[in-house]
């Protein structure tokens, strides 16, 4: 029996060793306008492109990113609440709340293409290079193709098993994709094979007291730049865009 139960501990050890703990060193920061409700963030050939949510509020806005100086503002009907942002191919893709609308871009000029119908929220939204892959609130990823209705597939999102709820903003980076959880301090990186969560990282504190104001909201917003692989985040109405560095932290 003693046999039987230490093979049963060895078998399922590696299982929850798996899920690496992280915390994180600030790099550098940039000015970043408070008045950003932050929903989708995304960095391409050097420009910041940000989706700012509420209703009346709405837009896409795209800054030069080493100034963070506003190149071009886009304000949305004030009828749509905007959620996750990304590219694909020649096309920008930036989600709505409530709407049921996917909404599409010209990624050079940000002119307003078409919409596609999506059958649920919208949050948190990404791209592995071929599909679209966005999140409705719950524990799920949701793959499809622009311009169809169903999704591809869905895959729970777990982690040791347990669902994961409330995934919000997304982020593909190294075949993994990376979401915020909406009103914490973590980001969880997740395998989009499996739905399993490989990393959990806490990024309490970074934005310091001193900076907040009432209306400061929760952190979301994760964005890498392919060009030099640096990992830019901020919250919204944040005054602070964040290039930060993980470090590993040992579990206890």
């Amino acid at each position: 029996m003693r046999t039987a139960i230490a093979l049963l501990l060895f078998v399922l050890a590696p299982m929850s060793m798996a899920v690496e703990q992280y915390t994180y060193r600030v790099l550098e920061k940039r000015p970043h306008d408070r008045a950003n409700y932050v929903q989708g963030l995304e960095i391409h050939d050097g420009k910041l492109y940000v989706s700012a949510g509420e209703y009346g509020k709405s837009r896409l806005r795209r800054y030069d990113l080493e100034s963070m100086s506003l190149e071009h503002d886009v304000p949305l009907n004030p009828r749509l609440f905007a959620e996750g942002l990304t590219r694909l191919d020649d096309k920008l893709y930036q989600l709505t709340w409530r709407e049921g609308m996917l909404l599409e871009f010209d990624f050079a000029t940000l002119k307003p293409i078409k919409w596609h119908p999506i059958n649920s929220q919208g949050w948190g939204l990404t791209t592995d290079g071929s599909k679209l892959i966005y999140t409705d609130g719950g524990h799920h990823l949701h793959f499809f193709t622009p311009g169809e209705i169903q999704h591809k597939r869905s895959v729970a999102v777990t982690l040791n098993g347990a669902p994961v709820n409330h995934l919000n903003e997304l982020e593909w980076i190294d075949g993994k994709i990376w979401a915020n959880i909406y009103q914490t301090d973590r980001i969880v990186i997740i395998d989009p094979a499996t739905g399993k969560v490989t990393a959990n990282i806490d990024l309490a504190g970074l934005l310091p007291r001193d900076d907040r104001k009432p209306n400061t909201d929760v952190l979301n917003g994760i964005a890498r730049n392919p060009q030099d692989g640096a990992l830019w985040v901020t919250g919204k109405r944040w005054p602070w865009l964040y290039r930060i560095e993980l470090i590993p932290h040992p579990s206890e």
